[in-house]
């Protein structure tokens, strides 16, 4: 997470230009150019190994790009300063929760830590984000004691405390049954439309992506091969695209031998 518990939630926008990445002489993106408009949901859609988490990590500041550069309400991250300035918090896909602590110690870590607020107003900003997840009354749990859709939740409201202009997806309905991965999908709904965040979620789940962007990029091998609205992407004529599109399980019978 950044910067500070500022209560303003105006979103930002972010634009991606020409990022390159290699690992050990292997290019991972290669010249990723995309542009998110402030408060809206962005799906970056595509199969395991397409890259979706390695952009996701030079976006958030984790990784450092070897060519092009990323921009925050027009400001490149690279500068000195831009990444404490605007409030961007990270989902990870496993949640990332202490078990050790409960979830109301979970997720006033960061207010705590850093000691932007006094204990009494940060019990109430977690009573409040927690409130705000469906999640009233689960504050001396332990992780250890909530199911995987609730572990996620309270991955959400953690993220929430700092009120966030830009929040991060990473795969959030991973390792969830498709009930509970719905519910996810709404919440990140529910969030954009109460406090107008942006929101950039990466994903391979389909059903998800196609409720709940505003637009998709599909991503293969490193680079992007459709951009737009839903329907414009369930258009696109590229094999590559359809056949993730349709893809789908269909077990071949053999005889025995």
């Amino acid at each position: 997470m950044n910067g500070d518990a500022n209560p303003s939630h105006q979103s930002v926008s972010v634009q991606v230009r020409g990022l390159r990445k290699s690992y050990g002489g292997t290019e991972v993106l290669h010249g990723i150019d995309l542009e998110v408009a402030s408060g809206e949901i962005f799906v970056i859609m595509g199969p395991s190994g397409s890259g979706k988490s390695v952009l996701l990590r030079h976006i958030i500041g984790l990784e450092e790009p070897d060519a092009g550069d990323i921009l925050i309400d027009g400001e490149s991250i690279l500068s000195e300063g831009v990444m404490d300035k605007h409030r961007m918090a990270m989902v990870f896909q496993s949640g990332a929760l202490l078990n050790s602590l409960s979830v109301a110690d979970n997720v006033g870590i960061y207010l705590r830590e850093h000691r932007l607020k006094n204990s009494a107003e940060i019990d109430q900003i977690v009573r409040e984000k927690l409130e705000l997840l469906g999640l009233k009354g689960v504050e001396k749990k332990l992780p250890n004691e909530l199911s995987g859709g609730m572990k996620k939740r309270v991955a959400i409201a953690r993220a929430l405390v700092i009120e966030p202009q830009l929040i991060l997806y990473d795969e959030p309905t991973s390792e969830l049954d498709p009930l509970i991965a719905v519910t996810i999908g709404q919440e990140i709904l529910n969030l954009s439309r109460r406090i107008h965040v942006t929101s950039l979620v990466v994903t391979h789940d389909r059903d998800l992506a196609f409720g709940i962007a505003d637009r998709i990029a599909l991503m293969h091998e490193g680079r992007i091969l459709a951009i737009g609205k839903p329907d414009e992407v369930k258009r696109n004529t590229d094999p590559l695209v359809q056949r993730f599109l349709t893809a789908d399980f269909k077990p071949q019978l053999t005889e025995a031998v």
